[in-house]
């Protein structure tokens, strides 16, 4: 089987996006070693975090054929990519972040698209309504128009169902796993290293992920007033607007010395970072999945979630839940875990547990029955 993979964000995306074509495209070629695997890109070029997926014999970065679509690469993308993928023998295309070609359903090959999440939907007014337009158009017609729908969540499957009127049975929710890196063990030397490298002189509790509003690294600042003065709050990753409001808030709540924000830490120190913490919080507001709850349960660090959307599907039993408005909550929760190894440890215990389901075979023999599920509608010419 030749799988064309819409591989723009693998390329361009050094998060989100990215981290899920690229690690879709190298679980599906390790398990899958007799079947080829393209990533169609409208700059094609080889980056670190990409480099090691292009290592396999059956993994391909292609780009524009002819000068005219070289010189305008994004019109490539939507006009010509899926005509290009059915000359070059596709057997089925997969939009890896919620967008197909146009005219997919006139190229004769089936296709599936990947649907993360729908947050403009839940929360617009974190948007710009051009960016609201054009997503909502994008989604519809790649939902309506794909042969399947592929979604990370049980509760991102819900939303396409609520938002655009796919039919459950026409959406196959297969569970994203996180890299193999955070499943290694982390030498205390690799900490202490860190730790100096970044000025941690104190025990931290954790948070990655973009620093906006969404994501609602405030509630952890907040909160951490209310823990002992013995302890840090670290912030991990690229930093927007958002980022003045939580040094306001800090210097308001009299913490501002004991919240450190670190943007752009390579991806290879994440796992260190957090086996270094005493726990992580991830109280963003609505998530499709949550990676970064995986992230922590696999380095072996206890993480406090929000509830609301997907993060209980994605923690389970290795995490503590509060409200995402419950800064009172919260502070409870991260005390809990600071002053009771034992429950932390059991927390740990259980999540490793429950995520393994979100290993690699199981991602790749979920997609691999999503894409064979494809082929059998399509042949069969079944509508949804």
């Amino acid at each position: 089987m030749h799988i064309g993979y819409d591989g723009k964000r693998a390329v361009q995306n050094n998060t989100g996006l990215g981290n899920y074509s690229r690690l879709l495209a190298a679980v599906m070629a390790r398990r899958f070693g007799s079947d080829r695997f393209t990533l169609y890109a409208p700059r094609p070029r080889t980056t670190p975090r990409l480099a090691p997926v292009l290592e396999a014999a059956n993994v391909e970065l292609r780009g524009p054929e002819g000068a005219l679509w070289r010189l305008v690469p994004a019109l490539w993308r939507s006009a010509a990519m899926g005509r290009q993928m059915r000359a070059e023998g596709v057997d089925l295309i997969h939009g890896l972040s919620g967008e197909l070609p146009l005219g997919v359903e006139r190229l004769g090959v089936p296709s599936v698209v990947t649907v993360h999440d729908v947050i403009f939907r839940r929360f617009p007014q974190l948007y710009k309504p051009l960016d609201r337009r054009i997503y909502d158009a994008k989604f519809g017609h790649a939902t309506r128009l794909a042969t399947r729908v592929l979604a990370i969540s049980e509760c991102t499957a819900r939303d396409i169902v609520e938002f655009y009127g796919i039919p459950r049975e026409k959406i196959d929710v297969v569970y994203q796993g996180c890299d193999r890196q955070f499943h290694l063990p982390v030498t205390p030397g690799r900490i202490e290293a860190l730790r100096r490298k970044y000025g941690l002189t104190r025990p931290y509790i954790i948070s990655v992920g973009t620093i906006e509003e969404r994501k609602n690294q405030m509630q952890a600042v907040k909160g951490l007033s209310g823990i002992g003065q013995g302890y840090d709050l670290v912030l991990a990753g690229r930093q927007t607007p958002y980022a003045d409001a939580i040094r306001a808030c800090a210097a308001a709540a009299g913490v501002a010395d004991r919240v450190k924000i670190i943007e752009g830490a390579p991806f290879d120190e994440l796992p260190a970072l957090y086996a270094g913490a005493v726990c992580s919080s991830y109280t963003s507001r609505f998530e499709g999945f949550g990676i970064p709850v995986i992230e922590s349960i696999a380095a072996g660090t206890p993480v406090v979630v929000a509830s609301g959307s997907c993060l209980e599907e994605a923690a389970g039993p290795g995490a503590l839940c509060v409200g995402p408005d419950d800064t009172e909550g919260w502070t409870a929760a991260v005390r809990r875990l600071l002053d009771s190894a034992e429950e932390r440890d059991t927390l740990v215990s259980r999540g490793r547990e429950y995520i393994r389901r979100f290993s690699d075979e199981a991602m790749a023999e979920g997609t691999m029955a999503c894409y064979r599920r494809a082929i059998e509608d399509f042949k069969n010419g079944k509508k949804y």
